[in-house]
């Protein structure tokens, strides 16, 4: 994720022992006693990750404990998010004076089933996909990217951003994509200068497909 974002956002992805690695009571709170091995798993390499990306930017330990929407919540003067999926895990962090807003997200390389591709692409958007070059199952870096734009826009915003309410383009050769937010969203937010387009960047594998974008001040 280091590639995709930059300097001014610390970046940390779990090692092997990050996924059983120590919570902080605040954030044991947040996980619940049921939770499954596969969400404690998660949860916990998330927070580590966190904490660490917070040491990149010369802060002190400081728990990341979860909102009622699962959201990570992270401490007074910093934007933040993580992500993970089946054997990755990542947070970015960053000083709010220096970035308004950061998203990452991170998908297994693999086709979306059909379910959930009419969900997420709009018709414009498949007409596009369908043009793009081989090799690439670019329906879900289209995801992967509308997960990254919701990760930015609902911290700053505070209101929902649905799948329909992102115009994703794709840029093959510049691993760029641009999403421009539909005018009833703009129009429906509480603040007066939402962010009408978020640029971002992405890189795909055999196995991973990763997405990112910031928000810079002014």
């Amino acid at each position: 994720m280091r590639d995709l974002l930059p300097p001014e956002v610390a970046v940390a992805v779990a090692g092997a022992t990050d996924w059983t690695g120590a919570l902080l009571p605040a954030e044991r709170a947040g996980l619940g006693e049921r939770a499954v091995a596969g969400r404690r798993r998660d949860f916990t390499a998330g927070r580590v990750c966190a904490r660490r990306a917070l040491a990149g930017l010369g802060l002190p330990p400081t728990p990341v404990p979860a909102a009622p929407d699962r959201a990570p919540v992270w401490p007074a003067g910093v934007v933040g998010a993580i992500t993970h999926t089946r054997g990755y895990c990542a947070a970015a962090a960053a000083r709010a004076a220096e970035i308004r807003a950061v998203g990452i997200d991170a998908e297994g390389h693999r086709e979306l089933p059909t379910g959930v591709r009419r969900k997420v692409c709009l018709p414009e958007e498949e007409a596009e996909l369908a043009r793009l070059p081989g090799g690439v199952n670019w329906s879900v870096v289209l995801f992967s990217a509308k997960e990254t734009v919701y990760k930015v826009w609902h911290p700053l915003v505070g209101t929902w951003l649905d799948f329909s309410d992102a115009r994703v383009t794709l840029d093959p050769e510049a691993g760029t994509f641009t999403a421009r937010i539909a005018p009833a969203r703009l129009a429906a937010t509480p603040l007066t200068d939402p962010p009408s387009s978020i640029a971002g960047r992405f890189a795909v594998d055999a196995e991973l497909v990763r997405t990112a974008a910031v928000l810079v001040p002014g």
